[in-house]
């Protein structure tokens, strides 16, 4: 199957807000439109267990250049201003094992909408077309939109000790719950797919540990 053609890797000189997300969906929508091809998306988080879009196929598949990292700032869905928690993204280097999503043609246009009202509101993320390998059938090679972050991003935490993230599973709640449930949902998705993710169980783990919730 050929796919859309590679994003521009140069940071977009706008800065987080509405104006830069609608920005990204107008180009990402245009360098989709332009493949002439079926949307692919690649999910590799809460898109997994709650995808919330219809789709023709969900291939297993590992995305190379990235990893997947719990590591970016949320002060809305899984946090607050007062006590921001964190959600998952994308940052480079190693590999993500995760689904592609294949979406008919003639429903992209509003999937790429619903997914940046849900995931893009202030361009946040930087959507990218990355190289995937499936892992169902006969290995292919695809390329597929996913959400990664830059560690220059004022929403990146870089490394966080363990007080740190126990304070956060403690403490921190958004509109869509907290960052704890957020995590341990994300582990069991994952679970339920096949893959295990060494980091994420770990902090699920120190969870338990400390009592904040029950063991794997």
């Amino acid at each position: 199957m050929t796919t859309c053609v590679a994003m521009a890797s140069l940071a977009i000189p706008i800065p987080h807000g509405p104006a830069r997300s609608a920005h990204l969906l107008q180009r990402t929508a245009r360098e989709w439109r332009d493949g002439g091809e079926d949307l692919l998306l690649f999910a590799y988080g809460s898109l997994i267990w709650r995808p919330e879009f219809e789709y023709a196929e969900a291939l297993h598949a590992r995305v190379l250049g990235y990893h997947r990292v719990l590591r970016m700032r949320s002060s809305v869905n899984r946090g607050s201003p007062q006590q921001p928690g964190l959600v998952l993204a994308l940052v480079s280097g190693g590999s993500c094992r995760g689904l592609v999503y294949r979406i008919p043609r003639n429903a992209g246009e509003e999937t790429l909408e619903r997914l940046w009202a849900r995931e893009m509101p202030n361009g946040v993320y930087e959507p990218r077309w990355l190289n995937c390998m499936t892992e169902t059938g006969e290995p292919r090679r695809l390329r597929a939109l996913a959400f990664t972050l830059s560690r220059q991003s004022p929403h990146w935490t870089g490394t966080l000790h363990e007080p740190e993230l126990l304070h956060i599973f403690r403490h921190a709640q958004g509109r869509y719950g907290t960052t704890l449930d957020y995590l341990l949902r994300t582990v069991q998705g994952l679970r339920e797919q096949g893959i295990r993710d060494k980091e994420l169980e770990r902090q699920a783990h120190l969870a338990a540990q400390h009592g904040l919730c029950a063991p794997l």
